[in-house]
């Protein structure tokens, strides 16, 4: 019935276009927040990326791995300096391509602006050039959380990923700056919920 599946397409449409709306708003209410917060405690804008350097100096961290995307890359690198170690990019711990936001930069541009971190992982574009759905994000989740409980100190690794990825390997829905455990020997979550809270 052609007049139905048109309804619940625009439905559908309706639905996926409130979500985007809803996810842009949470996340420019959070970077504002961030910043009038960083502000108050008289940091600079990468306050919140110091404040975690700081927590974590003592944890014990011997690989970092980050995001491609330019937040992540902000936010690793005050987390290296301290201890002095690389940040090894990983396009596998991306944020799920959904938006016209999700459009990375090229490699070479990246591999320009932050010379001491590796970018020898990724491809000059690295992003997927069509719409990535939640499945493809649990997969990629599931590979990843393989790929680490094969690794004898995965406990060491200090992983800058975003909201959608981390969403996939734990099933808890994180605000910015926030960072969590995860242990990749256990199952994965046995329900993922697509909704920022």
């Amino acid at each position: 019935m052609p007049m139905f599946e048109d309804r619940e397409r625009s439905f559908e449409a309706k639905f996926a276009h409130d979500e985007e709306f809803r996810f842009l708003v949470a996340a420019r209410r959070d970077k504002l927040f961030a910043h009038r917060v960083a502000g108050q405690l008289g940091l600079p804008d990468q306050g919140a990326a110091e404040l975690a350097a700081a927590a974590l100096a003592d944890a014990g961290i011997r690989r970092i791995l980050a995001s491609p995307y330019t937040r992540a890359l902000q936010t690793a690198t005050p987390v290296a300096r301290r201890p002095g170690l690389p940040i090894h990019v990983h396009p596998v711990v991306r944020e799920r391509y959904a938006f016209t936001c999700d459009v990375g930069t090229p490699r070479s541009t990246l591999a320009g602006a932050w010379p001491a971190h590796d970018f020898s992982g990724i491809e000059e574009v690295w992003w997927p050039q069509e719409e990535e759905g939640a499945e493809g994000v649990i997969a990629r989740a599931a590979r990843f959380r393989h790929e680490m409980a094969a690794l004898p100190d995965w406990q060491h690794t200090l992983v800058v990923s975003h909201w959608g990825f981390i969403l996939s390997m734990t099933g808890l829905s994180v605000n910015n700056g926030q960072w969590l455990r995860c242990d990749p020997t256990e199952p994965p979550p046995a329900e993922v919920v697509w909704r920022h809270t």
